[in-house]
């Protein structure tokens, strides 16, 4: 009987140790373990590999250039780069079903594989390590990371609202890379708190961290209960008691070093450019304040009020109009791209005020927004984190213009009609 070459080569790689170069706490690592519990293939992790000595070997640096782990030393010569070793592993074993039963769910597969790279792990990671010291801890750049996780967790929370599993009707690489990524903000920096915004991909979570080949290779995954401090504010531990003879041994006079001092001070954290900026005499928090409490007389109370407090120097008013109005054809479809702006323009809350008007009785439904952001124009670091703001023309409010200066009423009022047509939704960032 004749086999296939492909199929000979790939039972040979099944039955062949190959070594995986990581640490056993390394969750890139992890996804080839996994891999290779459902596949069959034979992975073995280096023993007591040590980061930072371990991969700086002349061997090593020949397997990866720069020293970056995982490494697979397969029969054929080294993979680096996890979810290509996971790919590897994956593919050893001809019509795995972790790669799809058709050609779309393999492209789907490879779609959530990259997703999860980019958007999910490396937002954890923006958000998470430079807390644990691993970078500097910036806290705008960490609204802005943080901000861009919830963006991603909110389309996965769409998709596996109707879906048990990323692709198909059981587990596939795609799983199992997410699962991997997702542990670590899990287990250090995703509190419940933070994750029940998310409650399909909690489920989804918890599911499949405790199939048997999952847990066999994470073991029990326990949520983190807090955020951790950032490095540079965690109290530092009390110096152990000296012994009794070393006061004798060291002269009275000589003075602490200098620099040791300097060290212990906390650096000051960096300021958003808008904290430096003049007071104004318009204080958000009151007129959010008011918006928010007013129940009756809205005209007369809280416009008026907004127009009394409106510092033209310290603030602005800007209308936003929605470039792509004719692909709005489907009403909660369109509600919730609303909601996902707003929920990405949390790194903001701190200086704007904002309302999203849904309009039309049917499709297509129009979109236009009113916003008051500190400063004298949009802030900077909002147009570049917030990608939604480029689907969106936008025009700044001349006060001088009645006309303009009554829309904005009848925007923050919710008037209905608005420009001749009813309201479908009226969203308000506050």
């Amino acid at each position: 009987m004749h086999f296939p070459t492909f199929l000979l080569i790939s039972c040979r790689y099944c039955y062949a140790v190959q070594i995986l170069h990581a640490s056993n706490t390394n969750k890139n690592a992890f996804k080839t373990l996994i891999a290779a519990e459902y596949t069959g293939v034979k992975v073995e992790l280096v023993k007591d590999f040590e980061m930072g000595v371990s991969n700086k070997t002349p061997e090593f640096l020949k397997m990866n250039p720069i020293g970056k782990v995982p490494v697979l030393e397969t029969p054929d010569g080294p993979v680096f780069e996890s979810n290509a070793i996971a790919r590897y592993v994956t593919k050893v074993k001809p019509g795995n079903p972790l790669f799809g039963s058709s050609l779309i769910e393999y492209a789907q597969i490879e779609q959530w594989n990259d997703f999860s790279a980019t958007e999910i792990d490396a937002n954890i990671g923006r958000w998470l390590y430079p807390r644990l010291g691993y970078g500097l801890y910036i806290p705008p750049a960490e609204e802005a990371a943080v901000a861009a996780l919830k963006r991603a967790l909110g389309a996965v929370n769409i998709h596996l609202a109707s879906n048990t599993f990323l692709v198909g009707h059981s587990i596939t690489l795609a799983d199992i890379v997410m699962a991997c990524n997702l542990s670590i903000g899990f287990k250090l920096i995703m509190t419940k708190t933070f994750t029940k915004e998310f409650p399909h991909v909690e489920r989804y979570f918890w599911a499949v961290v405790n199939q048997p080949n999952f847990r066999k290779i994470l073991g029990d995954v326990k949520q983190a209960e807090s955020v951790p401090a950032p490095a540079s504010q965690k109290p530092k531990e009390p110096a152990k008691p000296k012994a009794k003879e070393e006061p004798k041994k060291v002269p009275k006079e000589e003075p602490k070093p200098k620099v040791e001092t300097e060290e212990e001070v906390p650096k000051p954290m960096p300021k958003n450019p808008l904290d430096l900026l003049p007071p104004s005499k318009m204080i958000l928090d009151d007129w959010k304040r008011l918006y928010s409490n007013t129940k009756t007389n809205f005209r007369a109370v809280a416009i008026k009020g907004f127009w009394d407090m409106y510092d033209p120097e310290g603030y602005s008013l800007w209308f936003c109009d929605y470039k792509y109005n004719d692909e709005n054809t489907v009403s909660f479809v369109t509600l919730n791209k609303v909601g996902g702006f707003l929920q990405r323009m949390d790194l903001a809350r701190k200086y704007a005020f904002g309302k999203m008007l849904i309009i039309g009785s049917e499709a297509p439904f129009k979109v236009k927004g009113l916003w008051l952001f500190r400063g004298k124009e949009i802030p900077k670091f909002i147009m570049d984190e917030v990608y939604d703001m480029e689907l969106y023309d936008w025009k700044e409010v001349d006060i001088n213009d009645e006309a303009q200066k009554e829309r904005v009423s009848q925007m923050i009022e919710d008037y209905e009609p608005f420009e001749g047509e009813a309201l479908l939704d009226a969203k308000c960032f506050k």
